[in-house]
């Protein structure tokens, strides 16, 4: 591992001097690399981070307590200040260090700092990740309309009624919608729909925590342990044990974002402080999320105990009032419109990118056809390569989403085995090429401790997530 680094020292400076003398005087309406003036501030970077962080997971945190018990506070945390770190260190490396010049995606950043061996290995976990999260975000919203319909239901005709009703359709529904908010040029221009995203997942997450709390208040929080299930009568030591190493699992995928966080911090104002900026946004958006882990988490395991469930607010541990119920998991329908697009992003610019170099001259490729009602031009445009291939792309995960009900599941695997290269080797080992730290100082073996032990969390975390998804497969295939 420390020697593929130290193979690609050189790479850095090689890749980095290829920048050299490519400045020019900018424009008033273009950045110092030619672009479009960027117009991003530490505000829509927090909006952003958060939108993406903060998924519809974030409410099955209590079932990930109540697998680990109060002990898994101490692991969140620890997640939270983990991610924090390699966030600041993936952060440096937003810009040469020699000539200033930009690494405009996670995967450029790669290359330039570690070679292209490791350019094509970030990029298969980068975009198995992001594919993965479209995937269950379509499934998780469905899950959350059928639960408005649901609830309705139980709302007339009792908690026992046989309200059964068909994911399907409202994952169609979710895919047309998505094809409409997909023309979105890049992701520095959906900050209005990040906030919206923002505010409604605050909103959700509120609500489930105000609701656990009441219960518990109430007097009706059950019982709750240090260490939480207890292997007993219904769950073996194997059990206990898979389980643990899942809930592991769900919490490494709600505390990563570092798989856009380039991205993220290409949207900034050009003030050459763009890295600063972004380690504000880290802080401010971890310690926000982490905080609100930890209220859902904890209320959540306070009000069920060992029972929690997977969703509060899917999976009915509560019925009433059912207009809250409805008005939460319509914020989670709102909040995943607009995640999905964030973690669908990146993937649109690099189809397109690679389109735009490799036609440099065609219209379908490179033409911006304004839209106009009446004698009002919008400001929209429409770009018949961004209409045809991202209208495919969500059509695609639409038909995976029919295909796979059970690939939450998957997703959970997905996010074990994509949080260790992309969280913590790739930052670790750009920042120590970066800062030509010399190997087995004290600085380097404390870093590469870190790597070797989130390692082990991550296989750990995937061991359980595959036996989760073997269990889901089972129990999909004799319903």
């Amino acid at each position: 591992m420390a020697s593929e680094v130290d193979d690609n020292r050189g790479i850095q400076n090689e890749v980095c001097d290829s920048g050299l003398g490519s400045h020019k005087v900018a424009d008033a309406d273009l950045d110092d690399d030619g672009r479009p003036r960027r117009t991003g501030s530490l505000w829509t970077a927090c909006a952003l981070v958060i939108t993406a962080v903060i998924g519809a997971g974030v409410l099955s945190l209590a079932w990930s307590l109540a697998q680990l018990g109060w002990v898994g506070v101490l692991v969140l945390i620890i997640f939270g200040i983990i991610t924090f770190y390699t966030s600041n260190l993936l952060a440096e490396c937003y810009r040469c260090p020699v000539t200033g010049k930009r690494n405009y995606t996670y995967m450029q950043a790669v290359k330039a700092n570690l070679g292209g061996k490791m350019y094509m290995a970030c990029g298969l976990a980068q975009y198995s990740l992001l594919i993965g999260l479209a995937i269950g975000y379509t499934i998780t919203a469905a899950i959350s309309m059928v639960a408005i319909q649901k609830s309705n239901c139980f709302h007339k005709r009792g908690h026992e009624a046989p309200c059964e009703v068909s994911h399907k359709p409202y994952m169609i529904g979710m895919g047309l919608f998505e094809i409409v908010v997909s023309q979105i040029p890049d992701i520095g221009e959906m900050w209005g729909l990040s906030v919206i995203a923002t505010v409604t997942s605050f909103g959700y997450a509120s609500i489930g925590a105000a609701l656990a709390f009441s219960t518990v208040i109430s007097g009706h929080g059950k019982r709750t342990s240090v260490t939480g299930v207890e292997v007993g009568p219904g769950i073996t030591a194997a059990q206990k044990m898979w389980r643990m190493f899942r809930a592991i699992g769900d919490m490494l995928l709600c505390s990563s974002y570092s798989a856009i966080l380039i991205e993220i911090q290409d949207t900034l104002k050009s003030s050459g402080s763009e890295i600063q900026v972004m380690k504000k946004a880290n802080m401010i958006s971890v310690s926000t999320t982490t905080l609100f882990y930890l209220i859902c988490a904890c209320f959540g395991y306070a009000a069920f105990g060992n029972n929690a469930h997977g969703n509060m607010l899917t999976g009915f541990g509560f019925y009433e009032p059912f207009w809250l119920i409805d008005l939460a998991n319509t914020f989670i329908v709102m909040h995943l419109v607009g995640a999905y697009q964030v973690v669908s992003q990146p993937v649109f610019g690099a189809v397109e990118s690679q389109m735009r170099r490799w036609w440099p001259r065609s219209k379908f490729v490179i033409a911006e056809y304004p839209i106009r009602i009446g004698k009002k031009n919008f400001n929209m445009s429409i770009n018949l390569l961004r209409l045809t291939w991202r209208s495919m792309f969500v059509v695609i995960i639409t038909l995976l989403a029919l295909a796979l009900p059970y690939f939450n599941e998957v997703l959970a695997l997905l996010g074990a085995i994509s949080f260790w290269p992309l969280t913590v080797y790739f930052p670790v080992n750009m920042y120590i090429v970066q800062k030509k730290i010399s190997r087995w100082t004290i600085r380097w073996f404390g870093l590469q401790s870190l790597n070797f032990v989130c390692l082990l969390v991550a296989l750990a975390a995937a061991c359980g997530s595959i036996e989760g998804f073997a269990e889901a497969l089972h129990i999909f295939k004799h319903s």
